[in-house]
C-alpha cells in the first residue's frame, strides 16, 4: 500500500512519541502478550493517512489489514483497518497512528464540505487549497487537500510565480506590462499570477497581460461585478483566470462560486477540527472471537 511519507519520516513520528520505550507497556509486563487493535470512524469523514498509520503500525512488527483507502467517504461505525501482533507494538504506534489520521481527516471532511458546496453550483470550478498548513507538514496537507477532492494552490515559492502587492512595493514605480515582460523573460514556461484588492487593478493586470489574477477578500456581489467587467475583456481579448481568495470556507463557497470565478482558493481546510477515530485493543483470542460472531 503507497504512503505518502517516506519509511524513515514514518519512523521519525515514532521516535518523536516512544523515544527511550513505553515506560507503561514494559513496567506492566505485557509487551509480550498477543493482542488485536482496531480503528473505526467514530463520526462520518473523509478518511485521510490511512495508508501511513497502517505503515506506522507496521514498523512495530504488527499485521494490518486496511479497510479503506484514503479519500474514502465513511459513515460512523466504518472499519478503517485491524491490526495484530505483540501488545507492545500495538500500544506503540497506537496514539501515533490514531492521531495522524484523526488530524489530516479533519483536513480531508473540510475540504470535501468546500468542494461540493462550490460544485453543486459550478461542475467545473476549482477548489484550491493555500500553503498556509503547519511548516512542517507539507507532505501530510497535500496529500489531505487531495483525499477531500481539491489540489493545492500552490506548493511553495520555488515551482509558482505569484506576484504579491508587497512584491510590487519594492519594484519601486515598474509598470505592470514592464513586470509581465520581465517574468516572461525569467520564466517563459510559467503561467504568471497576480493578487490584486480591486476591480481597478484587477482589470489593470488583465490588460497587462497576467495570466492568473487572484482577487483578495472580496465579497461574493463584489467578485460577481468583477466576472461581469471580465467579460467585457473577454469579448475583445482571452480573458485571464479568476481565482477569489481569503475568507472562503463551506459556508460560503457556493456564492463565490455563483459570482462565476473560476478557482477558490481556501486555508479553511487546515483549521478544521479533527475527525474521531475509535481504537479497541483486546486479547487476540477476544478478537478472534469477535471476528467469528461478524462473520
Amino acid at each position: 500500500m503507497p504512503t505518502v511519507a517516506s519509511r524513515s519520516e514514518l519512523e521519525r513520528l515514532l521516535e518523536d512519541d516512544v523515544p527511550y520505550g513505553d515506560l507503561t507497556t514494559e513496567a506492566l509486563g505485557i509487551g509480550a502478550v498477543s493482542g488485536v487493535m482496531r480503528f473505526s470512524a467514530r463520526d462520518p469523514m473523509v478518511l485521510a493517512l490511512a495508508e501511513d498509520a497502517a505503515a506506522i503500525i507496521e514498523l512495530t512488527g504488527c499485521r494490518v489489514e486496511l479497510f479503506a483507502a484514503s479519500g474514502s467517504m465513511l459513515a460512523a461505525g466504518a472499519p478503517i483497518l485491524q491490526a495484530s501482533g505483540v501488545a507492545a507494538g500495538l500500544l506503540r504506534s497506537w496514539k501515533v497512528a490514531q492521531t495522524l489520521i484523526e488530524s489530516w481527516s479533519g483536513v480531508a471532511t473540510e475540504a470535501r464540505a468546500i468542494v461540493d458546496a462550490a460544485k453543486a453550483v459550478a461542475p467545473h470550478i476549482a477548489v484550491a487549497c493555500t500553503r498556509k498548513n503547519v511548516p512542517g507538514t507539507k507532505r501530510f496537507a497535500a496529500a489531505a487537500v487531495k483525499a477531500g477532492g481539491a489540489v493545492m494552490h500552490r506548493l511553495g515559492l520555488s515551482e509558482t510565480i505569484l506576484v504579491f502587492p508587497e512584491h510590487r512595493a519594492l519594484l519601486g514605480e515598474a509598470m505592470l506590462a514592464e513586470t509581465v515582460e520581465r517574468l516572461r523573460r525569467a520564466a517563459p514556461e510559467k503561467r504568471l499570477v497576480i493578487e490584486v484588492k480591486t476591480i481597478e487593478a484587477a482589470v489593470a493586470a488583465t490588460v497587462a497581460g497576467f495570466d492568473v489574477i487572484q482577487v483578495e477578500k472580496f465579497a461574493p456581489a463584489e467578485m460577481a461585478a468583477l466576472m461581469a467587467r471580465m467579460s467585457l475583456i473577454g469579448s475583445m481579448r482571452a480573458r485571464p483566470i479568476v481565482a477569489a481568495a481569503g475568507g472562503i470556507h463551506a459556508g460560503n463557497a457556493a456564492a463565490y462560486a455563483a459570482a462565476g470565478v473560476d478557482v477558490v482558493v481556501t486555508s479553511a481546510p487546515y483549521l478544521a477540527r479533527p475527525r474521531d477515530v475509535q481504537v479497541q485493543i483486546m486479547p487476540a483470542a477476544a478478537g478472534q472471537r469477535l471476528m467469528t460472531e461478524a462473520a
